[in-house]
């Protein structure tokens, strides 16, 4: 019988774990940490799961946050002083990672699948190999930080384009319609404003994705627990002064809920290869972060993560041999979606002069924004809407 290990317990191989015990194909889960130090440590991301993702969930019977009741179904833009609404056909929800995944690490233990926590770096993979059919690696992080080669044609960058500043916070009216507000300021950086479900009940996330050396920049400076009242000023000063859309609704109680709530870093977006050989015929395969990495300011991450991971189990299904002829067929099935959330995401973090034209057209056409928002969905077809200043004017024209 297959059996298959999952190296990293995010939700690229948890959604792997679950899809594969669906099928009845044996699975172990290697965790770098236990999930009750995970529910108990520093914010995750806050990303927000958009439909399709959802739609995984309920046919994986892991949809414990219902969307119905927990999600919106709206973004709220406001991009250099314009100012418009796109709605979504159907909602979209967030909800801390930090309740999220420990869940789900639960559900794949009930059904069967086999959780082992341990370290697992770059010289254990042959030995893991050897005792499965197919290694997936799902985490690009610590020791198993760059082990697939990073693709340059589709990897622009080497360096952050922004600096991540991402919190939870109580004291700040919700937007009407429930939505995430997306604030853009030219020059300094965007704010994602994010409804999001967390152990302390229904907050506001809020992640700044500030340009290195703006005038925001300053917010990767502080310390929430050093000096939380000069945090919280800066913080609603810089509201004020760039993001004016959720500054309105900031209140009186404005807070931070837990130093712990807070994530300060930076990301360098990559397009990694989709397998690694491990000699005898054995081979790694690329999921999740360890495959591509996008910056957080569009939201695609973990929804990309979740889709590599429905496609590859569905491979894996569908297959007894996993050798490098089925390595390059998962890298063709899964690819347009991949590269369009990365290529699309990296237009937004470099804006040509003509993506102004985007943004006009929208605050012009509300059903284009819908159709915008709503690709949100679909970044292989976002990314074929706005690749070039043709494509975006075939769009707004509708043609």
């Amino acid at each position: 019988m297959t059996t298959v290990g999952i190296v990293g317990a995010g939700i690229a191989g948890l959604h792997l774990g679950l899809a594969l015990r669906a099928a009845d194909v044996p699975v172990t889960l290697y965790a770098d940490r236990p999930f009750d130090e995970l529910a108990a440590g520093p914010l995750l991301n806050t990303v927000a799961h958009h439909h399709p993702l959802l739609e995984r969930e309920r046919a994986l019977g892991v949809h414990h946050w219902p969307a119905a009741e927990f999600g919106y179904r709206a973004h709220h833009h406001w991009i250099g002083g314009l100012r418009f609404t796109g709605r979504f056909t159907h909602p979209s929800c967030a909800v801390d990672h930090r309740l999220y995944l420990p869940r789900l690490a639960e559900d794949l233990a009930a059904r069967g699948g086999h959780v082992e926590v341990r370290e697992v770096g770059p010289r254990d993979l042959g030995a893991l190999a050897r005792r499965h059919d197919l290694l997936v690696v799902a985490s690009g992080r610590g020791a198993l930080s760059g082990l697939f080669p990073r693709r340059p044609e589709h990897s622009p960058h080497d360096a952050p384009r922004r600096l991540v500043c991402a919190g939870l916070y109580t004291g700040i009216a919700p937007a009407e319609p429930a939505a995430v507000t997306i604030g853009v300021a030219p020059g300094q950086g965007e704010l994602l404003e994010i409804p999001l479900v967390s152990r302390h009940g229904r907050v506001t996330a809020l992640l700044f994705e500030n340009v290195p050396g703006g005038d925001l920049a300053v917010l990767n400076e502080l310390s929430p627990a050093d000096d939380p009242a000069l945090f919280r000023k800066t913080v609603v000063e810089k509201l004020h002064e760039h993001h004016p859309a959720t500054a309105e609704r900031v209140l009186g109680d404005f807070a931070l809920t837990d130093p712990r709530d807070l994530l300060q870093g930076a990301v360098t977006p990559a397009v990694r290869e989709d397998f690694l050989p491990l000699g005898d015929d054995r081979f790694a395969l690329a999921l999740g972060d360890a495959h591509v990495v996008v910056d957080p300011v569009m939201g695609q991450g973990a929804n990309i993560a979740a889709y590599s991971a429905a496609v590859v189990a569905a491979e894996i299904a569908a297959e007894t041999v996993y050798d490098e002829v089925f390595c390059r067929r998962v890298a063709r099935a899964r690819e347009e979606v991949l590269l369009g959330a990365s290529a699309w995401t990296n237009l937004v973090l470099d804006p040509p002069p003509w993506l102004g034209e985007l943004w006009r057209g929208l605050a012009d056409d509300p059903r284009r924004a819908d159709e915008f928002t709503d690709n949100f969905d679909h970044p292989d077809r976002q990314w074929r809407a706005l690749a070039t200043r043709r494509r975006v004017r075939a769009f707004l024209d509708g043609s």
